[in-house]
């Protein structure tokens, strides 16, 4: 069952996602062809199950770009990086890393 607190983090995670900011790439998806177009897919991703999405805060997704399985993860930081942050905090800074399945 989605909390109040997950609708809302997932709103945010959606919104961050979707904008194309903040987005740190592994060296095995920065080598894949099409770049781009694969950030786009990421952005686009709107599959949130029961399975991949537990908490409902959309902050984590698969996708499979020219043969190769590709995992997303939004992380919380503070102002000074630092991670931890409160999702719903104003001091929250997202970080959406993009990686190669093999990678993790």
């Amino acid at each position: 069952m989605q909390t109040e607190n997950a609708v809302e983090i997932a709103k945010k995670n959606d919104a961050f996602r979707r904008s194309g900011f903040g987005i740190v790439v592994t060296p095995g998806v920065q080598d894949l062809e099409d770049l781009v177009g694969m950030i786009d897919e990421v952005r686009r991703f709107n599959d949130f199950t029961e399975d991949n999405d537990p908490y409902g805060e959309h902050d984590f997704g698969t996708v499979y770009w020219l043969g190769e399985k590709v995992f997303w993860k939004i992380s919380y930081y503070d102002q000074r990086l630092e991670y931890g942050e409160d999702p719903l905090s104003l001091d929250c800074r997202r970080v959406l890393t993009v990686m190669l399945a093999s990678e993790y």
